[in-house]
């Protein structure tokens, strides 16, 4: 049995550990160390309220560390590892697979997987591109993670940038194993049928003629993720194609009062706020789109709106920080991207990009390009690893 030590449940998370154990035999315990997501929780950059509503729990096992609502933490920051001992003593998993670094509660289970000397593997958003950070912190991360990736007997990288962390970290060979990041599209609607059936609606009830284009962001509304420089890059379009433009922000966050007032000053652009949306209803807005922006300036280790949009069709302007340009970005094909927090190379992205709106074969192309990075591929990656490392670990007790 594999045992997954995580925070919480994770939307983008879940549908793998079910397929691992419905598609590909591998039992799977998710240990969680809070049940936030499934019961309400506020998230601080949305700025929301909400629980996810597709299902996180089923086809797999799971345990709880706390529930939220008898006091267990309410964000992935505050969760804390106590009882994680009790559990894996009395679950024996043959494997247990970690899920990043941070937050501490994170670093605690790695710590207790390797003091019970059982066998690890590590899958989580690794990165060197999605940050800048100073010599002396930068020597001081890589000497803590070579030291803890020698813990690990397999180690799966999510994407391009994540093998090339592993690499410069002295990971090689048959450690690695790819496991794509990836959405699950169950609850979409992301084929031309329904985008022939939904957009044209969905495009009336936001007062969207057809001779606009609308450029999409979905994610949190904050300096983070580059909000306001897509506002600003809008702005400094051609006026003809400014005039053309509608933005369209699927999110919410602490920045959403002064984009409103942004997009009324001078240069002004039209903005629709559509507040924070939970997945199912996700579908009609990127059919309505004709472009989706993520404009982050750090800290985006991956960027999963970017898998939604393609798997809608949609191509996705984005900057060099979002981890998964160089995996789903194909200039001229599946979208542009741009060097983070410029506002010159973001607005010429954005109308390099002008060329790839309405075309039925731009279209197909992003569905091509995401179609690897799917929910079967990164659990066939986990089973991989899984088998490989017990195997191993058997041959050698």
């Amino acid at each position: 049995m594999l045992a997954v030590i995580e925070t919480h449940p994770v939307q983008y998370h879940a549908p793998v550990y079910r397929a691992l154990q419905q598609t590909f035999g591998v039992p799977v315990t998710a240990i969680y160390g809070s049940d936030f997501s499934v019961a309400g929780y506020k998230d601080k950059e949305f700025g929301t309220e909400f629980a996810w509503d597709t299902d996180l729990l089923s086809g797999y096992s799971s345990v709880f560390l706390s529930r939220a609502k008898q006091g267990g933490a309410g964000s992935f920051e505050d969760v804390s590892a106590t009882g994680l001992r009790t559990v894996l003593a009395g679950l024996r998993p043959e494997a247990v697979m970690i899920v990043g670094y941070s937050p501490k509660f994170n670093r605690d289970a790695w710590y207790e997987a390797w003091r019970t000397g059982k066998t690890i593997l590590f899958r989580g958003e690794t990165s060197d591109a999605s940050d800048a950070r100073g010599w002396l912190k930068s020597q001081g991360r890589r000497a803590a993670l070579k030291l803890a990736y020698r813990s690990c007997a397999r180690l799966l990288f999510i994407g391009r940038h994540s093998r090339d962390h592993f690499h410069r970290l002295g990971v090689q060979g048959d450690r690695l194993i790819f496991s794509p990041y990836c959405v699950d599209v169950t609850p979409f609607e992301t084929d031309e049928a329904a985008r022939a059936r939904l957009r044209a609606a969905a495009r009336r009830d936001l007062g969207v003629s057809d001779d606009q284009i609308v450029v999409l962001f979905s994610g949190k509304l904050s300096r983070r993720k580059g909000v306001d420089l897509l506002m600003q890059a809008v702005k400094a379009l051609p006026t003809a194609d400014r005039e053309r433009v509608v933005l369209a922000y699927l999110g919410d966050g602490a920045l959403r009062s002064g984009l409103e007032a942004m997009a009324a000053q001078r240069a002004t652009v039209r903005a629709i706020f559509l507040g924070f949306q939970n997945q199912r209803k996700l579908s009609r807005f990127y059919h309505a789109a004709d472009l989706m922006s993520l404009p982050s300036r750090f800290n985006e280790t991956w960027g999963l709106v970017v898998n939604e949009a393609l798997h809608h069709g949609l191509p996705c302007v984005v900057s060099d920080r979002v981890g998964c340009m160089p995996d789903l970005i194909e200039a001229g094909r599946t979208g542009e991207s741009f060097a983070a927090d410029s506002e010159v190379q973001l607005t010429a992205a954005l109308s390099r990009a002008m060329t790839l709106v309405g075309r039925a074969d731009v279209r197909a192309a992003c569905r091509a390009k995401v179609a690897g990075y799917s929910v079967e591929r990164a659990a066939q990656g986990v089973a991989d690893a899984y088998r490989q490392a017990t195997a191993l670990a058997r041959k050698t007790a």
